[in-house]
């Protein structure tokens, strides 16, 4: 009997899409992106490396369970640095890391200015 319901519930042929209410999945709401403030501090920094010459081009990804906003000293290649949001680590070692380019973590935190200092620091150079 439980066969038959299933069977009627299924529309058969010619169905009118346009008048048809599709929900939306809450996987898409699940995804994990910087807000405004967070960009306007990742931003600044990065106008401030191509000023100087070091950074040319960024890529940002919003993902299920992260986003990353890339730094890339030219277009086509691996990224210099990755700038990440874990939002599941918010509360053990913080939801912001600065990774290198060879995977390594080079600073965590649960402020995304501190964690950002990191990439500050190496721009500093003596003047001759």
């Amino acid at each position: 009997m439980a066969a038959r319901k299933l069977e009627t519930a299924v529309p058969r042929g010619n169905i009118n899409w346009m008048s048809t209410t599709i929900p939306f999945t809450p996987a898409a709401a699940e995804q994990v992106h910087f807000d405004r403030k967070e960009l306007g501090l990742i931003l600044s920094l990065y106008g401030r490396m191509v000023a100087q010459g070091e950074w040319r081009d960024y890529g940002i990804s919003g993902l299920r369970e992260l986003a990353v906003f890339s730094v890339f000293r030219r277009t086509a290649e691996f990224p210099l640095y990755r700038i990440e949001k874990r939002s599941k680590l918010r509360q053990r070692q913080g939801m912001y890391s600065v990774g290198g380019m060879d995977g390594q973590i080079l600073r965590r935190g649960h402020d995304l200015a501190q964690v950002l200092r990191v990439l500050e620091r190496k721009s500093i150079r003596a003047v001759d």
